[in-house]
Parts: structure tokens; sequence; C-alpha cells
């Protein structure tokens, strides 16, 4: 069985920083991609940024130039560096890794889910 728990999250000024992290516990193969969502009340939960286990990244356009996901897959974590933050970027927080957790190809990947970590934006 395989486990996310996230830590960083909390309260901040307008143009503030925060650093999320997500470590992953279990039965691990491989992990193909690490990523960060994050929920609003009354909205679709929404993509932040991707990374692969070959350093690709991505990013929503809404926080580009501002966030920045880093990975460490021996290590079996990921980072959410938040910089500028504003008001808009509270919301729930959640790291969600594609894990193969056999060697076999027949074996289906799967995707696992933290259980989220509240960061809010506030003067």
């Amino acid at each position: 069985q395989v486990q996310l728990v996230e830590s960083g999250g909390g309260l901040v000024q307008p143009g503030g920083s925060l650093r999320l992290s997500c470590a992953a516990s279990g039965t691990i193969f491989r992990i193909n991609i690490m990523e960060w969502y994050r929920q609003v009340p009354g909205k679709e939960r929404e993509l932040v940024a991707t990374i692969t286990n070959d350093g690709t990244t991505n990013y929503a356009d809404s926080v580009k130039g501002r966030f920045t996901i880093s990975g460490d897959n021996a290590k079996r974590m990921v980072y959410l560096q938040m910089s500028s933050l504003k008001p808009e970027d509270t919301a729930v927080y959640y790291c969600k890794f594609n894990i193969r957790t056999s060697p076999w190809t027949f074996v289906a990947k799967s995707d696992y889910w933290g259980q989220g970590t509240q960061v809010t934006v506030s003067s």
C-alpha cells in the first residue's frame, strides 16, 4: 500500500513564500510523475505543476514564474517552492504520484493522492 504525506502549509502574507513537501512510502517500483494540485471551495481541483522522473517540468499559467516544482525520486519526495504569493493562491494543495508498484509490465500503474495541506495567503 502506498501512502503520501504532505507538510509545509500555513498562513503567509501576500508576497511571501512557502515550501510544500510530499513524501511517499510503501511498495514502489518506479515513480513516473509527481504533481501538485490545488482546490478552493466551490471549484474543481486544478493541476498546478508536474515533474517527470527525468526532471521535465510543466506549470499552470497562473503560477509560472512564481512556483517551482522539484523532486527527488530516490527519496520519494516532491517539493513546491511558492514565491510572490497572492490571495488567489489560497487553497488546499494536494500532491499526486503516478506509481508503478511492480516490475511486471502487465501490472498497471496507479495514481496516489496526499491528504492535502491548507495554504492561506492573507494580510
